[in-house]
């Protein structure tokens, strides 16, 4: 094994370590609701999927590289797998719903196509072509992934405050794709990675907003709504007959 090699290797493995981070906090958002036999289920299931698109994206890897739009509509769906993650919605009452489980694992394998492709660009382009190389950076990321989401699932179980952080990341990772895709590069200048961070964080905070605004109106039974509204008309009617009375 040349110098080279050893070189391309390490460069995967750190590569690897970092990026898929990332893919294991998503799989452990998604299927942060359901319980640990589902959650686990959806993980094993959603990662089955990603894995057989993770050696499609691997065999492409070359002509990815340089492709225009790939990472800016990437970054856009990002974007909405953020709101989905956050929105209101599905609480711990119907975990065990077959639906629940079904949507869990279709955002998993969402969320790692998209997210696959930094990982894979990034791998592809430090093992130069080499499909070896490219296929032990592909079987190296599928136990980081599926290991991390088990943990990452069990700690916002019982810490949900830490979704909050996971969405920053994710929002952070769209940001840095749309502005590393060839068509975005060539016109608009990269901020500075501060900027990037200051920026997702407004953007994190907003869609927790949005969600929390539509999650408190859906809080409010209609017929609560109803109730209060006749109340309301009735304490005006019964004004309205007082003071006709008094005349």
């Amino acid at each position: 094994m040349t110098t080279e090699t050893l070189a391309a290797v390490f460069s995967i493995i750190v590569i690897d370590l970092v990026l898929s981070g990332d893919n294991a906090v998503v799989i452990g958002m998604a299927a942060r609701r359901l319980s640990p036999e589902n959650r686990r289920r959806a993980i094993i299931y959603g990662g089955a999927g990603a894995v057989g698109l993770r050696i499609l994206f691997t065999a492409m890897a070359a002509l990815l590289l340089d492709t225009p739009y790939l990472q800016l509509i990437g970054g856009v769906l990002l974007f909405w797998i953020a709101w989905r993650l956050l929105k209101p919605g599905g609480g711990h009452g119907h975990v065990a719903e077959a639906g629940t489980l079904g949507e869990a694992i279709r955002t998993i394998v969402l969320a790692d196509v998209v997210m696959s492709l930094d990982n894979i660009l990034a791998v592809g382009g430090a093992a130069h072509g080499d499909l070896s190389l490219l296929l032990f950076g592909l079987v190296l990321s599928i136990p980081i992934l599926l290991l991390g989401s088990e943990l990452v699932a069990r700690l916002l179980g019982r810490y949900p405050g830490l979704l909050y952080l996971g969405v920053l990341v994710l929002i952070h990772t769209a940001l840095t794709m749309i502005f590393e895709d060839p068509f975005v590069h060539d016109r608009v200048a990269a901020p500075p990675t501060i900027a990037l961070w200051a920026a997702a964080g407004l953007l994190t905070l907003g869609i927790a907003a949005v969600s929390n605004r539509i999650r408190r109106v859906d809080a409010v039974p209609i017929d609560a709504v109803v109730e209060a509204e006749a109340a309301g008309a009735h304490a005006t009617a019964e004004v309205l007959t007082g003071a006709a009375d008094r005349r």
